[in-house]
């Protein structure tokens, strides 16, 4: 049986949900049919997770990912499939990336469309969490090639510096939360709340 290091835990033929603007549900399609071209609407999450120092999960996508490989992001972010919802999704999704568990806090909701050179797109309706964790990161090298913990003031640097070297959903996410949600965020942001 494979550690969870090394378990392969996506695939490109899993069901995915289209949906509409409103986020309601139009039918399913295979993943990599909702990533070609310019993408179809579907449903997705992006997830934010601190620890207890008030520092931010940054991962470093897989080099072997179709899109947007070897950039950064917000800790966790991936599709609820078919039948499936987004508490199963989202508490799966982090065993299965990370192997912890983090209780969320559902935040907003949001459309984006973004192209990678001509290999495909996020055309994604991304609900957006944030929540915490003392837990011990064990990264699936088959999704993640680095992990990271930052201060909200090192994120904000390195953005500044490399914004190239981010993925652009965390970029709007992250954006959003500030200008928007702020009030949320600083429960997270301090430490030991």
């Amino acid at each position: 049986m494979q550690d969870h290091a090394s378990r392969i835990v996506s695939s490109e033929k899993e069901q995915l949900i289209l949906v509409d603007e409103n986020d309601v549900e139009m039918g399913h399609i295979d993943k990599q049919s909702a990533h070609d071209a310019k993408g179809l609407l579907h449903r997705a999450f992006s997830l934010f997770i601190f620890n207890p120092d008030g520092k931010l999960l940054m991962q470093q996508r897989s080099g072997d990912k179709r899109l947007w490989p070897n950039y950064w992001s917000n800790s966790c972010c991936s599709h609820p499939r078919r039948g499936e919802t987004m508490q199963e999704a989202t508490r799966r999704r982090l065993r299965d990336e990370l192997n912890i568990d983090a209780e969320l806090e559902f935040v907003y909701k949001f459309t984006y469309q973004a192209s990678y050179d001509d290999l495909g797109a996020e055309n994604e309706l991304c609900w957006v969490y944030l929540g915490r964790t003392a837990d011990v990161i064990v990264p699936n090298r088959n999704e993640i090639a680095d992990t990271g913990w930052l201060s909200s003031s090192e994120l904000q640097r390195k953005l500044e510096e490399e914004p190239a070297r981010f993925t652009p959903w965390f970029k709007l996410e992250w954006q959003r939360l500030k200008a928007d949600h702020a009030q949320v965020l600083g429960k997270y942001l301090r430490s030991g709340v």
